[in-house]
């Protein structure tokens, strides 16, 4: 209960002034205080109008001029994946063949005989496109098997121990939804694309329950310094991984988290498809909110691959590899069924599409599920939308599909892009978040960490400048967007994306007071510049960035 000064308005715990505070709430943009209270927004406006609620053992905080916005949410990661990413082989950024060999001998030399060496984060675009091999390890890590990621997480290299432990040889076919890579003599290479890669991640020893809690603190502890106060987590990185993934995480990890007050952000659950009936006994038992800190959102499927690995179904071939059009990675027949059953139970379904074929078939399904189901918001999401071919973008306004994309992801893909689609259907169909927004779709940004690191602040400014490192103009720039327009993908639009803006996404009054300070006071520059760092970062009204905690990167 709210305690009371001598004129009955509430006191309250917390008053920031003096500050440039954007509220993502079209009604009142822009304030210069705001008052919290039992960690919610109880006012906001001019100074004399929120001073009425200071009182006895109210903290003032004088913004000095800075900014401060809603705390961002991340609309789609792989949040203990990333976690259990930031202990092993790290491998983004590397651009030389030979530094690739040099990281995987050092882990083999500090890594016990017969243990798996794990990691990720290779692009192969940055030595010129060659994809690595079993070859260029083996010599290393005669002892050891090996699975490393690539970045996008819809391919993966096996050495030859990995490869002989799994019994793949050069007779095994290739699984539904997946490309074992072969050599010219027909040998497996190492390369396993998409569902294919279950058939090294089966004989990988499961994270133990205090690794993957690590993960979870390191995660949670990283987010907090990049502004970010609620995470999507979409679960499975990788198709094809066990759904029981997601569920132990759910019970072994994230409840365990909530029950020890360990979790210092908040998060809302993702579970594969296929456990829809699972999730439904969970939610008719505890509801969407099993906490102020745990939401349950929905189920998440996969239709196609990622551009990275050629393997985002396509309707036209890659350039680079005639004749391949991608990867349907799951029956349409299988998705729809599925979808319908969801969809029929309440369920909001996010599905994984990249090429624009994948976009495409996931629309047309979704309107074939609102014509048997009926009309009712439900907030269908299509997680990436990134190659859209002509019409998409209006369909998703008119058929009111969420975008869930990732800024950053365009940095990755700029050159690649038109290497693999060629230049004038690169810059036709790549991340159109201009043209989505102009046709009325609701954009929620997030990162895909661990593809792209989890920096709110970086998407941002990607999605304002669309300039790669070392580029000196945008890419594609009748595509960029404001800063308004990038902030709200991150804060009020990514809230109704998840059903979760009647308590997040904006600081009006009632919501939840989570919020960010940033180091920039003027809301121009950071404009123009697009640029500013994490200076304090709040939830339920309490600064939980800087703390006591430091991130181990």
């Amino acid at each position: 209960m709210l305690g009371s000064s001598s004129l009955s308005h509430p006191v309250a715990d917390l008053v920031l002034r003096n500050g440039v505070i954007y509220t993502s709430d079209d009604s009142l943009p822009f304030v210069d205080s705001m008052a919290v209270a039992n960690g919610r927004v109880i006012r906001v406006g001019n100074h004399s109008f929120v001073k009425e609620l200071e009182g006895y053992g109210t903290q003032v905080l004088n913004l000095g001029g800075k900014i401060v916005v809603p705390g961002f949410i991340d609309s789609h990661v792989h949040f203990i994946a990333g976690g259990l990413q930031m202990m092993r082989v790290k491998l983004r950024g590397v651009n030389k063949k030979e530094e690739f060999i040099r990281r995987i001998k050092d882990a083999a030399q500090s890594t016990k005989q017969g243990s798996w060496i794990l990691g990720g984060g290779w692009n192969n675009d940055l030595w010129g496109g060659d994809l690595p091999a079993a070859s260029w390890i083996d010599d290393v890590t005669p002892n050891n098997p090996v699975w490393l990621s690539r970045l996008d997480g819809h391919m993966g290299l096996a050495n030859t121990v990995a490869l002989t432990l799994a019994g793949i040889t050069n007779l095994t076919d290739d699984p539904q939804g997946g490309t074992i890579m072969r050599t010219d003599q027909g040998e497996p290479s190492g390369i396993l694309v998409d569902s294919a890669g279950t058939l090294i991640t089966s004989h990988i020893p499961a994270d133990s329950v205090d690794d993957r809690r690590e993960a979870l603190l390191r995660a949670n502890n990283l987010a907090l310094t990049r502004g970010v106060t609620t995470v999507v987590d979409m679960g499975r990185y990788f198709p094809g991984f066990s759904s029981e993934l997601s569920w132990d995480d759910f019970s072994d990890v994230y409840q365990w988290a909530n029950t020890m007050s360990k979790l210092k952000i908040r998060v809302c659950l993702f579970f594969p498809m296929e456990t829809w009936a699972r999730l439904v006994n969970v939610i008719n038992k505890v509801g969407h909110t099993l906490s102020e800190r745990i939401y349950i959102g929905g189920v998440k499927a996969f239709a196609d691959g990622s551009l990275g690995s050629n393997s985002a179904l396509l309707y036209e071939p890659y350039i680079n590899e005639p004749g391949n059009y991608g990867l349907q990675v799951t029956e349409l027949e299988t998705l729809l069924n599925m979808t319908l059953v969801s969809d029929l139970n309440g369920l909001q379904v996010a599905i994984h599409a990249i090429g624009d074929r994948a976009n495409d078939l996931i629309l047309d399904m979704y309107g074939s599920v609102v014509s048997t189901n009926g009309i009712r918001d439900r907030r269908f999401r299509i997680e990436h939308a990134q190659q859209l071919a002509a019409g998409a973008p209006s369909r998703f306004g008119k058929q009111r599909v969420v975008a869930s994309m990732q800024p950053d992801q365009l940095l990755d893909d700029a050159e690649s892009n038109s290497k693999k689609l060629g230049k004038d259907r690169a810059e036709k169909e790549s991340y159109l978040f201009r043209t989505l927004l102009d046709n009325d779709a609701l954009l929620a940004f997030g990162s895909d960490w661990p593809v792209v690191d989890i920096n709110p602040l970086s998407g941002i400014q990607t999605a304002i400048t669309r300039r790669p490192p070392k580029w000196e103009s945008a890419w594609i720039p009748s595509e960029c967007i404001s800063l308004d327009d990038a902030i709200k993908a991150y804060t009020i639009s990514a809230a109704r994306a998840s059903f979760l803006d009647k308590d997040l996404g904006s600081l009006s009054p009632g919501k939840l007071a989570d919020f960010v300070i940033l180091s920039t006071g003027s809301w121009k520059n950071f404009a123009e510049e697009a640029s500013a760092s994490i200076e304090e970062t709040y939830v339920s009204g309490v600064r939980a960035y800087p703390s006591s905690f430091s991130v181990i990167n």
